[in-house]
């Protein structure tokens, strides 16, 4: 019985492995703007996958996703993050909750929940990269994990963005991606999304003199 892996899958699975390590390193960083390199690079990552399932399989809208995701996630976000950054002035470390050991065994953990969780799904569907499925699921709960342990906003969107790439990363595996109007709309909203957060950091620093939104918890009516 031939059980030889073919090319095009063993890319597939090579590059959800970056992506996932990329989601790892991501978790460890304490510098913003290697932070936001690390989320573009995986930007990148996601559209190099989302093109060899493209022409793997000849679905022609995931051509589309892939020159998307290319341009919006490797390009004009991280592109944007940079600009808010050196216009805001951050220079300081990302600041978490927990340390960084404790972060990455409680991540190692979530990854474990996140194969086992996915396995019985990939084994009903039938896409040449159902096997990533699991990565992707991991993927979106390392970014969760992210969100919660940071205390940054700048760290906190990134995250969030990172999340997006998981669930983009996860529809790809399942079903071939979503329908382009979908993923049009998505990139839309994920890209006002952080126009309007970039003019909310302005009126946090303003307002508190840092980005810290654990300040925003001593908010009061007046």
């Amino acid at each position: 019985m031939n059980t030889t892996i073919p090319l095009s899958a063993q890319l597939i699975n090579l590059c959800a492995a970056v992506i996932l390590l990329l989601a790892f390193a991501m978790l460890a960083q304490r510098r913003v703007m290697p932070l936001i390199n690390l989320f573009g690079f995986q930007g990148l990552v996601l559209a190099g996958s989302t093109l060899v399932v493209a022409v793997t399989t000849h679905q022609a809208h995931l051509y589309w996703s892939a020159g998307l995701t290319l341009l919006l996630k490797a390009m004009l976000l991280p592109w944007i993050l940079h600009r808010l950054v050196r216009s805001l002035y951050v220079k300081w470390d990302v600041e978490s909750l927990v340390n960084v050991p404790t972060t990455m065994l409680i991540g190692i953990a979530l990854v474990i929940v996140a194969f086992n969780v996915a396995q019985p799904i990939s084994l009903l569907s039938h896409t040449i990269s159902r096997g990533t499925l699991g990565i992707a699921l991991a993927t979106v709960m390392l970014a969760f994990l992210m969100m919660i342990t940071r205390t940054k906003a700048i760290p906190q969107v990134v995250g969030f963005l990172a999340m997006e790439n998981g669930l983009f990363l996860a529809a790809t595996s399942a079903t071939y991606g979503m329908p382009m109007v979908v993923e049009l709309g998505i990139a839309l909203d994920v890209l006002v999304g952080v126009i309007i957060l970039g003019v909310f950091f302005f009126q946090i620093r303003d307002q508190f003199d840092s980005l810290d939104i654990s300040h925003m918890e001593h908010l009061k009516d007046d």
